[in-house]
C-alpha cells in the first residue's frame, strides 16, 4: 500500500510513503512467478545476457580440454571425465555474477521504486529473477555436456547420473547467486558489483579441484583447495556423472548450498529493504 502524507516541516509538498503489509504465501508465490516471467522475457529480448551461459561454456570446454588434456591426463579424451564436471561448476558460478549486476542495474534505473509502491511480498522482486536464473544455470550445464559429448566425453553415470549432476549444478548456482545478489544491494553501481564479484568468483572457481588433481598442487594450496566448497561440488558432480554414485561429497555439497542460502537470503532481503 502507498499512503501520501504532507510533511509539515517543508512547504507542504506531498511525500510518498510506502507500507508493505504481510502477503499470504499463495499470493507471494504468484508474485514471484510473475516477476520470474518478467525476467525471462527480459532475457529473450536481450540475448547478450545469455553469452555467459552459451558462448563461455563452449570456449572453456574446448580451450581447457585442448590445452590441459595432454599435460594432466595424457590426452584430451582421458581428461574429459575430470574436466566436464569442473567446467559445469565453473560456468555455473560465473553465471551467478549476473544476478547481482542485474539487480543493481534495476535499482539504479528506478525499477524497484515501482515495486516498492505495489502491495507485493518484499522478497518477490528478489526471488522472481532468481527463479528465472534457474534456466540460465541449466542452459550452461546442458551446453557444456553437449560440447563434452562431441569431444568424446561418455558419462559413466548414464542418464540418471547426468540429470542428478545437472540438478546439483543448478542448486549450487541458485544458492551461490544469493552472495552476489547481496553484493548488488550493497554496491553503488553495476560496475562495482562486477568488480567485487570477480574477486569472490575467481578464487572459488580456480582455487579448487576443477581442473587439476589436488595432489599435484603445493602443500599449502592443497589445504586451501580441500576446504573450498566448490571442490566438494566438483567432486560430487564427478561421482554422479562419471560413476552414478551418491557419495558423501554429494551430501557435503548440498549441505554447503543450504548453509549459504540460509545465511545470505535473509541478509539480502534485509539489505534490499533498507536500500529501497
Amino acid at each position: 500500500m502507498t499512503a501520501t502524507i504532507t510533511n509539515p516541516i517543508t512547504t507542504g509538498r506531498p511525500v510518498a510513503r510506502t507500507v508493505q503489509a504481510s502477503v499470504p504465501v499463495c499470493d507471494a508465490l504468484t508474485q514471484i512467478t510473475t516477476l520470474a516471467w518478467r525476467a525471462l522475457i527480459k532475457m529473450s529480448r536481450n540475448p547478450e545476457q545469455l553469452v555467459d551461459v552459451t558462448a563461455m561454456p563452449v570456449l572453456f570446454t574446448v580451450m581447457f580440454g585442448l590445452m590441459f588434456g595432454g599435460a594432466v591426463s595424457g590426452s584430451t579424451a582421458h581428461y574429459l571425465p575430470t574436466l566436464i564436471p569442473g567446467i559445469i561448476a565453473m560456468t555455473t558460478i560465473t553465471a551467478c555474477v549476473a544476478a547481482g549486476i542485474q539487480l543493481r542495474d534495476d535499482m539504479d534505473k528506478g525499477v524497484f521504486d515501482r515495486f516498492r509502491s505495489l502491495p507485493i511480498a518484499r522478497i518477490a522482486p528478489l526471488a522472481g529473477p532468481m527463479m528465472a536464473d534457474l534456466a540460465r544455470y541449466a542452459i550452461a550445464a546442458g551446453i557444456t555436456l553437449t560440447v563434452g559429448v562431441v569431444m568424446g566425453y561418455r558419462p559413466g553415470g548414464g542418464v540418471p547420473g547426468v540429470l542428478a549432476g545437472v540438478v546439483l549444478a543448478v542448486i549450487t548456482g541458485w544458492s551461490i547467486a544469493w552472495i552476489f545478489l547481496w553484493i548488488g544491494t550493497r554496491a553503488r553501481s553495476a560496475g562495482a558489483v562486477q568488480g567485487m564479484s570477480m574477486m569472490i568468483m575467481f578464487p572459488l572457481a580456480f582455487l579448487s579441484n576443477a581442473f587439476v588433481p589436488v595432489d599435484s598442487l603445493p602443500g599449502w594450496l592443497q589445504v586451501v583447495t580441500r576446504v573450498n566448497p566448490v571442490s566438494h561440488v566438483v567432486s560430487a558432480l564427478r561421482d554422479l556423472m562419471n560413476d552414478g554414485a551418491v557419495t558423501a561429497q554429494v551430501g557435503w555439497a548440498l549441505l554447503g548450498c543450504a548453509t549459504v542460502a540460509a545465511f545470505f537470503i535473509p541478509l539480502t532481503v534485509r539489505s534490499y529493504s533498507r536500500r529501497v
